[in-house]
């Protein structure tokens, strides 16, 4: 399987399989001397591992990861960083029906198409625990980002048909709500929500928004390494991710140019903006502006009700999914699409360290 590499300079390998021994990923390109212990990475996958509320599954994982090479007496040595974190409640009897049949929704079909054998136990590598590594190389990304002055948050936009109301925004309560709503009163309603779909045994879905700050003018390539593009097959490379937006996103195809363009000004001496239509970034390049990005995060295809599908065989049935599946993807998705987003920033600022002969006077002075 080609494509399991993300990144030019910063780059991670993900690999292991929803019930396999383990998962993982080997970190490539991080500079030595950063301060890294587990605990920097553990408090990010702490915020999607499962069986934290009733909006997660069951499965009991505990996600503890531990570090197998590249770090010495606390700091990074410059080599590849390999992180592994074991999986200790596999089911596996709970999948071994799907073998015989697709599942809405999955990729069963498309891996059968593709390989002719597909690994049946919770979906192998297209299973949501694939999304370990990512999150575990992207908690080094957002600390060396953090180094720099860079913040990436990311928090629950809307679920289902609730959205949150920005005049109520609250950072500190995104990690204190199954939510992981920044909006008190939002959270409640969306709750609600999410307790008639668990009733009805259905699934929802609903939008991630993230936000980065004090990223500097000039970061992305101009052609196809836009950071729009480059952000957009980050985040669209997330499994229950199907769309994308970049500052108000669709909302721009109804407006005139009068209305949608970004007027510039100078505030303290520095160019600045007085709208951010555009999301921070013009021409695929940061333009010095809050950096606005969404994913939109299909329900969770795994539910109780009957569905039709057809089996190996090619024949009609009716299946009802049996397992420990999420009735909404969304609250645990939030730290997934903030470590890809921080991935993305990271490698290509790295790439912009040569873009300019005074950027390379900087980092190698003639004597």
């Amino acid at each position: 399987m080609s494509g399991s590499i993300f990144g030019k300079h910063f780059t991670i390998q993900t690999f292991g399989e929803s019930h396999g021994e383990g998962i993982g990923v080997v970190v490539d390109g991080a500079p030595a001397g950063l301060p890294l212990s587990s605990e920097d990475i553990q408090v990010y996958l702490n915020r999607r591992k499962p069986g934290n509320s009733k909006y997660a599954t069951k499965r009991a994982e505990s996600d503890t990861v531990e570090i197998l090479s590249g770090i010495f007496e606390g700091k990074t040595t410059g080599t590849p960083i390999a992180l592994l974190v074991r999986n200790t409640s596999q089911r596996s009897g709970d999948y071994s029906e799907i073998a015989s049949y697709y599942r809405p929704g999955h990729a069963d079909y498309t891996f059968d198409a593709k390989y002719g054998f597909r690994d049946y136990r919770g979906g192998g590598r297209s299973s949501g625990r694939e999304t370990i590594g990512r999150v575990a190389g992207g908690a080094i990304a957002a600390k060396i980002l953090k180094e720099l002055g860079i913040h990436v948050l990311a928090y629950t936009r809307s679920i289902g048909p609730v959205t949150i109301d920005y005049n109520h925004f609250d950072a500190s309560f995104i990690s204190a709500n199954p939510t992981a709503m920044p909006d008190e009163t939002a959270a409640e309603k969306a709750g609600d929500f999410l307790d008639k779909c668990i009733k009805d045994t259905d699934s929802a879905g609903g939008v991630i928004e993230c936000v980065i700050d004090h990223l500097p003018a000039g970061i992305g390539e101009p052609v196809f390494d836009k950071l729009d593009a480059r952000l957009a097959h980050a985040i669209m490379s997330i499994g229950a991710v199907k769309a994308f937006e970049i500052g108000n996103g669709t909302e721009v195809s109804s407006r005139l140019g009068s209305a949608n363009n970004d007027s510039f000004t100078l505030k303290d001496g520095t160019v600045t903006k007085k709208t951010n239509h555009a999301g921070g970034i013009l021409g695929g390049i940061s333009d010095g502006d809050q950096i606005i990005l969404r994913a939109h995060i299909k329900p969770t295809p795994s539910i109780y009700k009957t569905q039709e599908t057809i089996n190996r065989k090619g024949e009609e049935i009716s299946v009802n999914i049996k397992g420990r599946h999420d009735p909404i993807i969304v609250p645990r998705a939030v730290v997934v699409v903030e470590t890809m987003t921080a991935l993305t920033v990271l490698d290509l600022m790295l790439e912009n360290m040569h873009s300019r002969m005074d950027y390379l006077k900087k980092i190698y002075p003639s004597s």
